[in-house]
């Protein structure tokens, strides 16, 4: 990637981030002309925490998907679509409603270990170079089957409110948490995403070919179940805290592949930082709901990433027909 895109990259992502902290800007400078201390403590309680998930959230899931696309040779492939985040949902609402660990840590475990189980089943159901039919198929499966599990979890669940409780967190929102929320999701994400960057060459040598990348000396399985435990701790951590959120991971590797001229290792750090552009202006356009009223962000990026994913379904078919 050239340096003018990296830049370009870099301000737009300091832009919507100076835009989150401070919009809406009228009340906040109510505010502070009122009362400083309290618009100070807006700013610092609620709204850095919101900006700070909303960029670690997001370029965890473009670092990861654009990790998870190389790793299957496949465009279509990223966290949800995969069935990453519905097993990282799975496992925080088992750890919480139905086994009563609902700590951060009890959250995040939970969150992770069913994000791993779902890319482990993929990898078991549509191997390890998967063909678009064989991903999609075998994604929707491990989606829907976590999701009718999810809801299976919370219709047993001792409490009777846990519908309402989970709806919110089930449909994403980086609303009302707290600075120590927003560490302990950014911690593992960055993590995560330096983790990942660290396979760029291995993932380049694995778009020649498997042959290629073991004549390079790398050990091919050992790269694969890295990359897997890698996405799931890092896309859990943040479905602990904010719940799921989807189309992030699959529309950021596409665009950060477009400015690496299609190598998808060096796509990492480019898709990691167009995700977390992604998040924070969908989060901004959240905001824009009336007020009193709250606008899950997962339905924002779902709106905008569904015609996304059906324009690329519809031009990958136009292609094999040609």
């Amino acid at each position: 990637m050239s340096r003018r895109a990296t830049l370009g990259l870099g301000a737009a992502l300091l832009l919507l981030f100076a835009l989150s902290i401070a919009m809406p800007w009228v009340q906040l400078a109510e505010l502070l002309a009122g009362d400083r201390a309290l618009g100070l403590a807006v700013l610092q309680e609620l709204r850095l925490p919101r900006a700070l998930l909303a960029l670690s959230y997001g370029a965890v899931l473009g670092a990861s998907g654009a990790a998870i696309q190389a790793l299957f040779a496949n465009p279509l492939a990223s966290p949800d679509l995969t069935g990453t985040t519905g097993g990282a949902a799975l496992g925080a609402v088992i750890s919480a409603y139905l086994l009563g660990f609902s700590g951060p840590l009890g959250l995040s475990a939970g969150a992770v270990l069913g994000a791993l189980a779902a890319l482990l089943l993929l990898l078991a159901l549509a191997g390890r170079r998967a063909e678009v039919a064989t991903l999609l198929l075998a994604g929707l499966a491990i989606s829907a089957l976590a999701g009718a599990l999810t809801t299976v979890a919370l219709a047993l669940a001792p409490s009777p409110f846990a519908f309402y409780d989970a709806y919110e967190w089930l449909m994403g929102s980086l609303v009302d948490r707290s600075l120590a929320q927003a560490a302990f999701a950014a911690v593992p994400a960055l993590a995560t995403i330096f983790l990942l960057a660290r396979h760029a060459r291995a993932l380049d040598s694995l778009a020649l070919g498997e042959e290629t990348a073991e004549a390079f000396g790398y050990d091919l399985t050992r790269l694969r179940v890295e990359l897997v435990c890698l996405s799931a701790v890092g896309v859990g951590a943040c479905v602990a805290v904010c719940g799921a959120i989807g189309f992030i991971g699959l529309v950021a590797p596409i665009f950060a592949r477009r400015l690496t001229r299609g190598h998808p290792g060096r796509a990492i750090v480019p898709a990691a930082l167009i995700g977390a552009s992604l998040m924070t202006a969908a989060d901004l356009v959240t905001r824009v709901a009336p007020m009193g009223r709250a606008l899950p962000i997962g339905v924002v990026t779902a709106l905008l990433g569904a015609p996304f994913f059906l324009w690329l379904v519809v031009r990958m078919r136009w292609r094999l027909a040609r």
